[in-house]
């Protein structure tokens, strides 16, 4: 690794995350204020949905996004499905990727970066390769290398082993690559689902069937 790539990775990539994320809330304030009032009205409260995530090192922290589902409830009080809960209101949210709009102030406190990973859910820790693994030596990002090559579309090996290539390969001119055409995929919402049921149920399925398999071969004597 070139020393101007190491001083980018341990010190440019954060000075840029501070600058950008602080201009763009500047900015995109009034939008997330009328987004967070509409949130009100349509959905009610609370209008930030907050989740743990998994971010650097596998550490967890509160992702922060604007809420795009309803509380709905069956009889037994469960909440209903994400497909059932997903108002109108809340797929265009997501199809325009507005709901990510807090998580800048994730990337101003330290917890995110504006390029990296996306970070995901904590029960899929125990499912990732050692190649895998290597995505988490990076903070998570609002976009990504797999993001702009494929997003929600992506086989999950595929999406793994693109994040994989971006930690290996980070740089000033790849982040602002990445950058850049995320604009232009967000304005064509290429790519996007909105409704993430199934990619969820087949996320922790593969995931699953993985980490059994890892399992047994562990549990196998050598020798």
């Amino acid at each position: 690794m070139s020393s101007r790539s190491t001083f980018y990775r341990r010190y440019g990539k954060r000075i840029l995350d501070i600058v950008l994320s602080g201009f763009a809330l500047f900015v995109l304030s009034p939008l997330l204020l009328i987004v967070a009032l509409l949130v009100r009205i349509w959905l009610g409260g609370p209008v930030v949905f907050r989740q743990q995530r998994a971010g650097k090192h596998k550490h967890a922290f509160t992702i922060s996004k604007f809420r795009t589902m309803t509380n709905a409830c069956d009889a037994n009080g469960n909440l209903l499905s994400d497909s059932e809960r997903l108002t109108s209101f809340g797929k265009l949210l997501r199809a325009t990727s507005l709901d990510e709009l807090p998580e800048l102030w994730n990337i101003l406190k330290g917890d995110m970066s504006l390029v990296g990973p996306r970070p995901l859910l904590l029960r899929y820790n125990a499912y990732y390769s050692e190649r895998e693994s290597r995505r988490f030596e990076m903070l998570p990002g609002l976009t990504g290398w797999a993001q702009i090559n494929g997003r929600n579309t992506l086989a999950w090996d595929d999406r793994l082993e693109l994040d994989v290539y971006y930690v290996e390969n980070c740089s000033l001119a790849l982040d602002l690559k990445i950058l850049v055409l995320t604009v232009f995929k967000v304005l064509r919402r290429e790519n996007v689902h909105v409704n993430t049921d199934l990619v969820e149920t087949y996320l922790d399925e593969e995931r699953q069937h993985r980490g059994s398999q890892t399992l047994e071969r562990v549990a196998i004597p050598r020798g």
